[in-house]
């Protein structure tokens, strides 16, 4: 079983930066893709970004190319979420998930963390 514990989140106001942490734990993840998500109240639950776990590929939505980044650090078990320049559309929480294949789509992720909330403010 794959564990998955997100921190990091917080109040922040608009062009502030946050740095997400997913740590992962459990049964071996090597060759699992982790990806974050976000949900807004009222929204359904949106892709933000992706890594292989097993190499540095990386895909980044449209909404925050160029502002978030998406990294792993393979000996701390851990994936991370780099947020520069925030805006108040990012407000949200924010869900680390691990799945067997690299996909965009939240159903093809089964393992996910308990989310962590990001609010930014104008």
């Amino acid at each position: 079983q794959v564990q998955l514990v997100e921190s990091g989140g917080g109040l922040v106001q608009a062009g502030d930066s946050l740095r997400l942490s997913c740590s992962v734990s459990g049964r071996s993840f090597s060759t699992y893709t982790m990806a974050w998500f976000r949900q807004a109240p009222g929204k359904e639950r949106e892709f933000v970004a992706l890594i292989y776990w097993g190499g540095t590929n990386t895909l980044h939505a449209d909404s925050v190319k160029g502002r978030f980044t998406i990294s792993s650090d393979n000996a701390k078990n851990t994936v991370y979420l780099q947020m520069n320049s925030l805006k108040p559309e990012d407000t949200a929480v924010y869900y680390c998930a691990a799945g067997l294949t690299e996909s965009k789509a939240f159903s093809r992720y089964a393992h996910w963390g308990q989310g962590t909330q990001v609010t930014v403010s104008s």
